[in-house]
């Protein structure tokens, strides 16, 4: 895979998770992404447990292909230096609240007239405009304002909690980047930069495209009820008799009708899309055959079908899967297993992960700042 983005300069004032992400994908699609952080610091998830060496985990799986400088931007000569960086950058992320960008010196209609050709990227829990723009937040509110939290779990049960931060990645990070090379392509055409407004509530909101459009058409699915979510048989995970999981999501007749006949109840063909109580039933009898064997036992059953029917795995396992490791997935850097995204180029070399401040010399050197002059710079807390 080519590194579509060579020659891409991105400054990166964003933290934590929704900006790193989405410059990750960048940096792996080889554009060169300039990490800033306090001097003092700097981003927080440095510190996240546990550590692999003097950074977290956490850290360290966001943040390769990265350089990193320091940069205090509350000073004048810091707000002074970052205009320098931004002279070359093709594209500015930040995470800030709104208006934080401003009292730094910042404001964006300032930033598209000094730089036309910015794109600048704002990420923020509920967008730059709106009642909500100064609240803060975090992944589970912005499900939960957006209604896909709600969505999650059974029923009878309180909504449940996504094993990972959805809002943060998908409605952010994701959002971020698609709407950054889609800006850089416009950009080629008009030779005009943009302000990209990414709220993480409506990313998460613009799951439930099909969901609200079935509403507004009168389906008035509960939690759990959902075709997708727990209302089919023939979609949902049933337990085995080893406290593991097959995720069942048989959903056509080409796939139901074998699978049900492998697992010795022939009698429910053709009853797959069955919903309502009836639904339920039908549900609750696999749930109880299913029940009776272990893992490994279903997994020797169905081995040879073709019928969406997979086991629920560990990490540990996943860590293993010979799926993954045939697709070289994971890559070692440095004590830590990485994870390649879908568009990272499987055949090239890695850069680690930044120490706080490693690329000083190297960045504000090609901004024609010799050691001495750095010297300064750091003695007064600027870098």
């Amino acid at each position: 895979m080519d590194k579509y983005l060579q020659g891409v300069r991105v400054v990166d004032l964003s933290r934590l998770l929704p900006g790193p992400f989405a410059t990750l994908l960048l940096a792996d699609m080889g554009a060169q992404v300039i990490k800033v952080e306090d001097p003092m610091r700097g981003d927080y998830a440095r510190y996240y447990p546990p550590m692999v060496g003097t950074s977290s985990a956490f850290f360290q799986s966001l943040n390769r292909n990265k350089y990193g400088v320091t940069l205090n931007l509350k000073t004048p000569r810091g707000q002074q230096l970052l205009r320098r960086l931004l002279e070359d950058a093709d594209v500015l992320i930040e995470s800030f609240r709104p208006g934080v960008l401003s009292r730094l010196g910042f404001e964006i209609d300032e930033l598209r007239h000094d730089f036309p050709e910015l794109v600048i990227c704002s990420i923020t829990g509920y967008g730059q405009t709106g009642p909500k723009r100064d609240h803060a937040g975090h992944d589970a509110n912005y499900l939960a304002l957006a209604g896909v939290l709600d969505r999650n779990g059974r029923r009878d049960k309180p909504p449940h909690l996504p094993g990972f931060q959805l809002a943060d990645i998908a409605g952010g990070s994701l959002y971020a980047a698609l709407g950054i090379t889609s800006a850089l392509y416009r950009r080629e055409q008009s030779g005009q930069g943009t302000h990209l407004d990414i709220s993480m509530t409506e990313g998460a909101l613009s799951f439930l495209i099909p969901a609200i459009a079935r509403h507004a058409a009168g389906d008035e699915d509960e939690r759990g009820a959902a075709m997708l979510s727990g209302g089919l048989p023939s979609y949902r995970v049933y337990p085995t008799s080893d406290d593991r999981h097959l995720a069942v999501g048989a959903l056509e007749p080409k796939f139901w009708d074998p699978f049900v006949t492998a697992i010795g109840a022939e009698e429910l063909q053709g009853r797959g899309l069955t919903r309502g109580e009836e639904g339920q039933k039908i549900a609750r009898q696999l749930g109880k055959i299913i029940q009776s064997k272990p893992l490994g036992h279903w997994e020797d059953v169905l081995q040879d079908l073709d019928v969406c029917v997979e086991p629920v795995r560990h990490l540990d396992e996943v860590l293993d899967s010979e799926l993954h490791t045939a697709r070289e997935v994971f890559f070692e850097m440095q004590g830590l297993t990485h994870v390649s995204t879908p568009l990272t180029p499987r055949d090239g070399e890695h850069r680690p992960p930044p120490d706080h401040g490693q690329d000083n010399e190297e960045i504000y050197g090609d901004l024609g700042f010799d050691e001495k002059e750095l010297a300064v710079l750091r003695a007064d807390g600027v870098i």
